[in-house]
């Protein structure tokens, strides 16, 4: 795997070289364009021959020729940027020396003065060097330059001619500023490096984040559908198992009781149709977005009780808080569920639905029905409170599930008001 990295991380860096050789070849032209306007401008003899300016234009040239040739690029593979490395620091070195032979002694033709002229192209070789190989290859790059320039200087001294101790001196300067130059881009190389590899790890966490939270959601889906399922068709079968069951026994006996209790497993089956069409339809539909929160809630209170015949106690703001989105789905849901259970277990006369918000969010369903022991319906593994009590918990709320028998029921949720603007609890 660490192979891989490398290898990869090698691959980025020659791309992004390659990436600088418009911008290199542009500003060596236009370098060698500001040098010939000067020379003519401020001298009255030319300081470089026609030759130099050709040269560097040429070389220039050919670096703009492989930055717009692909082919030429592919076939050169891992040359083509020291190629480009090398025009722009060798060629220009030799230049220079030839120069200092051509050109007779004076200030403006000197060793410190051709370093000046060289200097801009020598930093942009170093540069494409720093950005593309690191610091080792900066200090081999600073002390070849300098071996290099040294050597012409020797190779073409002659005794009684100039003194090599400014040479030197230029040299010395020369490597010193390379290496300064070249740690500093190196560095920031490094630190580029470290943030795109940071950058891609968080990618990576990211990406299985993501899966994660898809497998989450499915499965948040499955339990919902789940007691959907529970309240619609479980009941209804179970209550037609028995009905059946009781008809069966009874046909022998007393045919027409058994006739009416097949009457009324008929209607239980009808009932549990419409409830099934319901609950389907709820999970197709969405009150929330169609009605909002407070509509909603009217809608399904008011649609229960008149199915279960049932007086309604409602107690809803017409106007709501604008509340996240993934507390408003629980408000409903908890509520959709709650009186459910009323018409479906309570035999209960009156139905309240409560809501409150005023910095913290209080949703109360009661009843005045027949009640049960909600330790041993828990235990018992009923899906409609332990589906109450997921959603509650992952909005951050408390939901509490008041019932003795024979004195009624109240399941109230309390939570701390989030607005829409606030974190997204999805």
């Amino acid at each position: 795997m660490r192979y891989c990295d490398h290898t990869m991380h090698t691959r980025d860096s020659h791309t992004n070289a390659i990436t600088l050789l418009p911008v290199t070849a542009g500003l060596w032209l236009a370098y060698v364009l500001a040098l010939l306007v000067i020379d003519r401008l401020f001298y009255v003899r030319p300081i470089f021959p026609p030759w130099y300016y050709l040269i560097n234009a040429s070389d220039a040239l050919v670096v703009l020729g492989l930055a717009g040739w692909p082919q030429g690029r592919a076939w050169l593979g891992r040359a083509c940027v020291p190629l480009v490395i090398g025009l722009l620091s060798v060629v220009p070195v030799l230049m220079a020396q030839m120069v200092l032979m051509w050109l007779p002694p004076s200030p403006s033709g000197g060793p410190d003065a051709m370093l000046v002229r060289t200097m801009p192209l020598l930093v942009m070789a170093l540069v494409l060097t720093a950005w593309q190989y690191g610091w080792r290859m900066v200090i081999a790059f600073s002390g070849g330059m300098a071996v290099l320039t040294l050597g012409l200087h020797l190779f073409f001294f002659r005794p009684g001619g100039p003194s090599l101790l400014p040479p030197i001196t230029v040299v010395i300067m020369q490597t010193i500023s390379f290496l300064v130059v070249g740690y500093f881009i190196s560095t920031l190389m490094r630190q580029i490096q470290r943030q795109q590899a940071a950058l891609a790890q968080a990618n990576a966490q990211l990406t299985d984040y993501a899966a994660t939270l898809e497998d989450l959601t499915i499965s948040r889906e499955r339990n919902r559908m789940a007691r959907e399922l529970h309240d619609t068709l479980a009941h209804t079968l179970s209550a037609l198992s028995v009905q059946l069951e009781t008809t069966s026994a009874y046909w022998e006996v007393d045919p027409a009781a058994a006739e009416r209790m097949l009457a009324t497993a008929l209607s239980v089956t009808r009932s549990g149709l419409q409830e099934t069409r319901r609950a389907l339809k709820s999970l197709r539909a969405s009150p929330l977005d169609d009605l909002g929160l407070a509509q909603a809630l009217r809608q399904i209170a008011t649609e229960t009780a008149a199915r279960a015949n049932l007086h309604l106690n409602l107690q809803v703001p017409e106007r709501l808080p604008a509340l996240a989105a993934a507390v408003e789905q629980c408000l409903y849901r908890v509520a959709q569920e709650a009186v459910a259970n009323v018409a479906h277990h309570a035999n209960a006369q009156t139905l309240t639905v409560q809501l409150q918000v005023n910095g913290s969010i209080t949703l109360r369903v009661c009843d005045d029905g027949c009640g049960f022991t909600p330790q041993q319906t828990e235990l018992a593994g009923h899906f409609g409170m332990a589906g109450m009590r997921e959603r509650v918990q992952l909005v951050g709320g408390t939901l509490s599930i008041t019932s003795q028998p024979g004195q009624g029921t109240t399941v109230q949720l309390t939570m701390k008001e989030t607005t829409h603007e606030g974190a997204d609890l999805r």
